[in-house]
């Protein structure tokens, strides 16, 4: 009893020094990022790419646009390789020791990000401090630490190549937590490391139906899956029932919007959601108000952000923009500079800012996530939007889903092919499949044109998954888990071609 309540104590004095510094880049924005990106500029001028660049010439914002080009994964490859092989001061000083290997969601090869020493400390690590700090400070009469936090990583193994480790950012998470961690989550350590899937599910479900949990920690396709084996193993009803004290889900990874309602049902009472938004290349925002789901850029992460608008993403050199120079409720790409040695690196995601006093942002999808066969520019918040209102208003819940174009042969008119896996379906799929699409007229203009009719776009062709499905072609992946991720959207049918097939 004692330990608990000095480990509160210091928990509280560690959230009023955290909350003021938040107050302090919330008031500083431009002030708190030149800061950074001329610490890193300064850090890394004597690296490689540094000296390339000319990083100890750059006097200004503008000066760093000139000089340093922006990169995508691909461009910036040869370099990652050769710090994985053991050379040093390549791209960030000194040697790198921990790489997250991340396939991403529309590439097949293998990405390895390089996770140094400081965006360790600084921005991962320092991240998950954060967010427990906001929800206490929003959160006065919580009982955080009083049961424990289910948290629910990816695949754990690490493995050694060239004196480097790799492996899911969750296992390099994992095996630098504070001793701390373990006392307050569940499952063990030993669990969380494992590597096979199903192996890992039983033993997850094994540890924790035992345990009291108060909050969860994961992607919530995933926890989904992990709490529904709860319920089957338990012979328990809902969450709540077995769970007593559970009062918040902390969330990241894909959109909730498609899970909200099946959350509230599996658990059987309300209670608080809070969504992050981190990736293997940084840990970006988060939910900083418990009424709105709109997130805070964390400024102070060691993290430069710049922005490109999508309407102009495409262009052969498109324009670039500071933080002091987006607007609400455009789409941006994200491209950011890290301490983990990434320069003007695009990420693959877009934004739209919400607020910029402070600054607060919502996902709005991936540069490649989309449908644009037809110039309709699909983007998956609209599809998420049309989709929760035909859930709504059919009364079904969808677990998965994805889509893609269905390209014009013959003179005839092309289409979008859909196909969804429900856990409550509709009465009617052809209603279902018609208000769907009402909706996606209604959000996107550039749809509804095409769709005027049925000149370009035909009437959308919707099938209904059977069960487990999507968790099938997962499994065939070798993606079952953790931060892997079912594909949405995509303008080529490599996805949904084979579903389809499996679908037989």
């Amino acid at each position: 009893m004692a330990t608990k309540a000095l480990f509160n104590t210091v928990v509280n004095w560690f959230i009023r020094q955290r909350i003021d510094q938040i107050q302090n880049f919330i008031k500083h924005p431009p002030e708190t990022q030149k800061g950074i990106l001329f610490s890193q500029l300064l850090h890394a001028e004597d690296t490689e790419y540094g000296r390339k660049y000319g990083f100890s010439s750059v006097s200004s914002y503008q000066d760093f646009k000139d000089k340093v080009p922006v990169v995508s994964y691909e461009d910036f490859e040869p370099y990652i390789e050769k710090a994985r092989q053991g050379q040093r001061d390549v791209f960030w000083p000194g040697f790198i020791k921990n790489f997250a290997k991340s396939s991403g969601t529309t590439n097949a090869k293998s990405k390895f990000i390089p996770i140094t020493d400081e965006s360790l400390e600084y921005c991962h690590l320092k991240a998950g401090k954060d967010l427990v700090s906001i929800y206490v400070n929003n959160h006065p009469e919580n009982q955080l630490f009083s049961y424990k936090n289910l948290r629910l990583g990816g695949s754990a193994e690490l493995y050694e190549n060239f004196n480097t480790k790799f492996g899911d950012l969750s296992a390099i998470l994992i095996d630098n937590l504070p001793f701390w961690v373990e006392i307050t989550t569940t499952p063990s350590k030993k669990v969380s490391l494992m590597t096979e899937w199903e192996s890992k599910l039983k033993a997850m479900v094994s540890e924790v139906k035992n345990e009291d949990v108060g909050s969860l920690t994961g992607v919530p396709s995933w926890m989904m899956v992990l709490l529904q084996r709860v319920l089957q193993e338990t012979g328990t009803e809902n969450v709540s029932d077995l769970w007593k004290n559970l009062e918040v889900f902390f969330h990241g990874g894909i959109s909730f919007k498609p899970y909200r309602e099946q959350y509230r049902k599996i658990i059987g009472k309300d209670i608080n959601y809070y969504e992050i938004y981190n990736a293997s290349e940084g840990f970006f925002a988060i939910q900083d108000r418990s009424e709105s789901d709109e997130m805070l850029l964390m400024l102070d992460y060691g993290i430069f952000y710049e922005f490109i608008p999508m309407e102009h993403f495409y262009d052969s050199n498109p324009k670039v923009l500071s933080l002091e120079e987006v607007e609400i409720g455009k789409n941006y790409a994200l491209v950011i500079t890290t301490n983990g040695g990434l320069w003007r690196y695009l990420i693959g995601d877009t934004v739209v800012f919400t607020s910029l006093d402070p600054f607060r942002i919502k996902i709005s999808g991936r540069t490649k996530h989309y449908i644009n066969a037809f110039g309709e520019e699909l983007m998956i918040g609209n599809v998420e939007a049309a989709l929760m209102k035909a859930c709504e208003i059919s009364g079904a819940l969808v677990s998965e889903f994805t889509g893609a174009p269905v390209f014009m042969t013959d003179g005839e008119s092309g289409t979008h092919e859909w196909i969804f896996e429900f856990s409550e379906e509709p009465e009617n799929i052809n209603v279902f499949a018609n208000i769907f699409d009402e909706q996606l007229k209604s959000l996107n203009s550039d749809y509804e044109a095409k769709r005027y009719n049925n000149i370009t776009l035909k009437t959308p062709i919707v099938h209904k998954a059977k069960p487990n499905l999507f968790y099938t072609w997962m499994e065939s992946r070798g993606k079952l888990g953790g931060q892997n991720k079912v594909p949405r959207l995509s303008n080529t049918r490599e996805y949904i071609d084979v579903l389809l097939e499996m679908n037989v």
